[in-house]
């Protein structure tokens, strides 16, 4: 069967005349637009995914949040830098998240290595992010949200909330200094308690 024969009993049935089947010239031109932003997104995309391996955390590490506290790892005289490096030399930093503010207050860490920050909420959802570097992520309760950075150059950066927690969310920082090498070397005990 002909394709334009079905076209115009669909027209008839539908009651339509040719006129209102017509695109504008216009209308098309946009429409072209559009296809060609949105495929020009996903090359973007995928390349990001690809290429530069810029994805969504995988990560998935579950925990219980009543009694994180109690826990081995985030326990509270555990929580900061961490005293032994992983077996690639990546330093390891423990957080805890809650209403509000990040617990230890304060980390030092060294400048131009790796740090892997294992943060885990004690109440609600909460974002941690670093201005002017890659470290963001989401903090989500019962669940450890890993990240891991480099500091390219020393000096102190503030550790925020990005993820609306409450009425004091605008006093929830913390603060990350990242020292050279010499002053890490005299350094060496991590992160201090609040």
């Amino acid at each position: 069967m002909n394709p334009n024969s079905w076209i115009s009993k669909i027209r008839s049935r539908l009651g339509l005349c040719e006129q209102d089947l017509q695109i504008e010239h216009l209308e098309k031109n946009w429409l072209y637009v559009a296809a060609a932003m949105v495929a020009f997104m996903v090359v973007i995309l995928g390349i990001g995914a690809l290429f530069l391996h810029l994805n969504p955390p995988s990560h998935w590490e579950t925990i219980e949040s009543p009694s994180l506290h109690l826990s081995a790892e985030f326990a509270e005289d555990k929580l900061g830098v961490q005293p032994t490096t992983l077996p690639d030399g990546t330093i390891q930093v423990t957080l805890v998240a809650a209403r509000y503010g990040f617990y230890p207050r304060e980390i030092f860490v060294p400048v131009d290595k790796n740090i892997q920050f294992r943060i885990a909420s004690l109440d609600v959802i909460h974002g941690a992010h670093i201005p002017m570097t890659n470290m963001g992520t989401m903090i989500l309760p019962g669940h450890v949200s890993e990240v891991t950075t480099v500091f390219p150059k020393p000096g102190e950066y503030p550790l925020l909330c990005n993820e609306y927690c409450g009425m004091g969310h605008d006093h929830m920082w913390s603060k990350v200094t990242v020292l050279t090498q010499d002053e890490w070397a005299a350094h060496k005990t991590g992160g201090k308690q609040p």
